[in-house]
C-alpha cells in the first residue's frame, strides 16, 4: 500500500470517528484503521506525525492506527509504546486517553504500566475500563505491585464493567498472589452483578484458596450456573463436587473439564498417560531433556522438551493426546516430528 493510501484511509476514519464523538455514530472507521495499520512502518510514520495534531479526534485516531498496526507487526510494537507513552506525558483529554489505553494493551509491553496506572485515576468510565482491559497484557509474570493494585483498585469501580473486567484481570490473567489478592476476589463473589462474582470465584478457585469450595457448592445448586463456575470447580478439583456436577450435560466442554479434573480416577489415567508420553519419548531420543510439570494457577501438566541447545518444544499434555488420539506412543512420535528439523528428519530433504 502507497502512502497517499495510507493517508486517504486515515482521513476517511478520522471523518467516521468525528461522528461517534461528536454525534454519536456508531462507526468508528475501526475497519479502514485496519487497511491502513497493514502498510506497517508507514501507518507509524503517519500516526506519530498526527500525534501533535490540535485536534482530538485526529489524535485520537492516531493512537488507534498505532494500537492496530502493533497488533498486526510485532517487530514495531516497541516504537509504538514508546509514542503513546510520551503523548500520555501530556494529554488531558479524555477521548484520547481513552484511545492511548487501548493501543497500549495492544503494544504487550511492560514499560506502559506507569501510564496505565495513571490513567486509571480518570474520571472517564470508558478510559478506567480501557484500563482494565489493558493492563494484564502489559504485566510482566509476576506482575509488578503498581499493575496489581491498580486492577486490585479497580476492581471496586462504581461500574459493573470495570469491575468485571478488573477481576478478570486480576483472577485469570495474573499469576498474583498473596493476602491483598485474594481480599480482592472474595470481596468481588459478593458482588451485585452475577458476572463479577463469577469472575470472583474462578479467580479464588484458581489459587485453590479454601474458602472457594463452599462459595462454588452454593453456585453450583443455583437456578442458573455461570460457566465460570465449571472452571471454578475443575480449579479445585475436590471429590465433593461430582454430586452436584451430576446433573449438568458432560458433553458441555465446561462441565467435562470439571468432571475430569474433580474425578481421582480421571486425573490418575491422566497423570499415567503424562508418565508414559515421557516415557515413550525418552526411548525416541535419549539424549533430550524432558520435563512433565503442572503449573501453579493452571489446569492439565505440561510437557517440556530441550537438548540444552537449540531444540525445545511444550505442549499441554492434554491437547497432544488428544492430536494423536490418545495413543502415548503416536503422540510421542508427534513430538519427536515437532522438535526436529525438517532437513533432519527420517525421509526429508534439505
Amino acid at each position: 500500500m502507497k502512502s497517499h493510501e495510507v493517508a486517504g484511509l486515515f482521513d476517511q476514519a478520522v471523518q467516521r470517528l468525528r461522528g461517534v464523538v461528536e454525534s454519536g455514530d456508531s462507526d468508528d472507521g475501526s475497519d479502514l484503521i485496519r487497511r491502513a495499520a497493514e502498510s506497517g512502518a508507514d501507518a507509524v510514520g503517519l500516526a506519530v506525525g498526527k500525534l501533535s495534531d490540535p485536534d482530538r479526534v485526529v489524535r485520537a485516531a492516531a493512537c488507534d492506527l498505532l494500537g492496530a498496526t502493533s497488533s498486526l507487526h510485532l517487530d514495531l510494537r516497541e516504537e509504538v509504546a514508546t509514542a503513546l507513552i510520551r503523548l500520555a506525558a501530556h494529554e488531558s483529554d479524555p477521548e484520547v486517553h481513552w484511545s492511548i489505553a487501548r493501543a497500549l494493551g495492544d503494544t504487550f509491553d511492560a514499560r506502559a504500566l506507569p501510564t496505565l496506572v495513571a490513567l486509571a485515576g480518570s474520571g472517564d468510565t470508558d478510559v478506567r475500563f480501557q484500563v482494565a482491559v489493558a493492563v494484564p497484557a502489559v504485566l510482566d509474570d509476576p506482575p509488578e505491585a503498581a499493575g496489581e493494585a491498580v486492577l486490585i483498585d479497580l476492581c471496586t469501580d462504581s461500574d459493573p464493567q470495570v469491575r468485571e473486567w478488573a477481576t478478570f484481570g486480576l483472577g485469570f490473567v495474573s499469576t498474583a498472589d498473596g493476602e491483598a489478592v485474594r481480599q480482592a476476589l472474595w470481596d468481588r463473589t459478593q458482588d451485585t452483578h452475577p458476572e463479577v462474582r463469577a469472575e470472583g470465584a474462578r479467580g479464588l478457585a484458581r489459587r485453590r484458596d479454601p474458602r472457594a469450595l463452599p462459595l462454588v457448592r452454593d453456585l453450583l445448586v443455583q437456578d442458573e450456573v455461570h460457566t465460570l463456575t465449571f472452571r471454578a470447580a475443575a480449579y479445585l478439583g475436590d471429590p465433593s463436587l461430582l454430586p452436584l456436577l451430576d446433573g449438568f450435560d458432560p458433553g458441555a466442554d465446561a462441565v467435562a473439564e470439571a468432571l475430569r479434573e474433580c474425578d481421582p480416577l480421571l486425573r490418575a489415567q491422566r497423570d499415567e498417560a503424562a508418565w508414559l508420553l515421557l516415557h515413550a519419548v525418552h526411548r525416541r531420543r535419549p539424549d533430550l531433556e524432558i520435563t512433565v510439570f503442572g503449573e501453579r494457577c493452571d489446569l492439565g501438566l505440561y510437557l517440556d522438551v530441550t537438548d540444552g541447545a537449540d531444540l525445545s518444544g511444550h505442549w499441554w499434555v492434554d491437547g497432544l493426546l488428544r492430536r494423536a488420539g490418545n495413543d502415548t506412543e503416536r503422540a510421542a512420535d508427534l513430538v519427536i516430528a515437532d522438535v526436529t528439523p525438517t532437513c533432519v528428519r527420517p525421509y526429508g530433504s534439505c
